[in-house]
Order: C-alpha cells, then structure tokens, then sequence
C-alpha cells in the first residue's frame, strides 16, 4: 500500500521524533528551543491604536514550523494572547517561512523559522480605556524540528506592557 506523500512524511517525522527521543536521554524534556527577546512598551491614547513588534531567536541548529507550514499535518507557529480589559491586539502579521529541506524527505521543502523572525502587529485601546500601563501575557505556541527529528509541540510564556496615555482632544471643524 502507498501512502499520500504528504502522511508518508508526518509518519516519517513523528517516527524519526520517537526513535530520536527514546534513544537520547541526553535531551531535557524542558528544553527551550525557542527565546522571546524584549518589547518596548508600546505607548497609545484611547481610541487609537499603535504597532507592536515581537521579535523571536530559534537556537542554532533547530528550526520551527512558520504560520503557514507547507504540510497541512504540521503545527503551525502562532500568538495568542491573555488581555486586559483596556487593550486589544489585533491585525498579527507573520512572516513567511524560508523553504527548506531536510535528510527525512529531501524531495519534500518546509516553510520554516530559524534564527530572528519577527511577528508584527497593533495594539488598540478602546475610547474609554482609562490611563495607566497595562502588562499583556502572550504566548507562542510552535514546534521545535532539528535535522533529524521533531519535538513535542511547546509553549513559550512572554509579557509586554502597554501604555495608554491621556486622551487626545479631536481637532474642531467650524
């Protein structure tokens, strides 16, 4: 019987991943493959909105599904938010993946992320949102693959603050 090519690869993945993992206790089972590096406070009156920018390192040498992975079986790398009353995150853009390929199938090319990759997006504040900062909690949720394997799927915890200022005045027109 021949599989799909694209069920023969998740098959091939998840096996090299079990055999890989099962083999090698050398692997911490916390392991981070994957840092948020910090975000300045984004500043916005209410009833505005201003952009954000998230910017993440995959450690060397692994690489992560991006958002949009090739393979509709793969995990895809998204954000998602626990927000406060007076913000809104919205409009995320991801950026696309490189394709590569890997020893597995190399016949086969993935979108994926290594090294920096940035994630953009706005912050609004509502138009009664009353002054002060406000911390977001996010998380990227995202699947950590080396040359050889794939891991469990992770979640990486991150914060941000959010500045809303005093309201602006709207301009009069006689």
């Amino acid at each position: 019987m021949k599989l799909p090519r694209s069920l023969a690869l998740v098959f091939c993945v998840t096996l090299l991943s079990a055999v890989f993992c099962a083999q090698d206790a050398s692997v911490p089972q916390g392991r981070s493959f994957v840092e948020a590096l910090p975000t300045n406070t984004v500043v916005v009156s209410p009833g505005h909105s201003a952009p954000v920018q998230f910017t993440f390192r995959v450690k060397d040498p692994y690489h992560i599904n991006s958002s949009q992975p090739t393979v509709e079986e793969l995990i895809p790398t998204q954000l998602h938010f626990s927000l406060p009353g007076e913000v809104a995150v919205g409009k995320m853009t991801y950026p696309a993946g490189k394709m590569m390929s890997f020893p597995f199938d190399p016949s086969t090319k993935l979108s994926v992320y290594s090294g920096d990759f940035v994630i953009r997006g706005m912050v609004a504040a509502p138009s009664q949102a009353a002054q002060g900062t406000y911390t977001v909690h996010g998380e990227l949720r995202y699947q950590a693959c080396d040359n050889n394997a794939c891991y469990p799927p992770k979640k990486l915890p991150f914060t941000f603050d959010v500045k809303i200022g005093p309201r602006t005045k709207s301009a009069r027109h006689s």
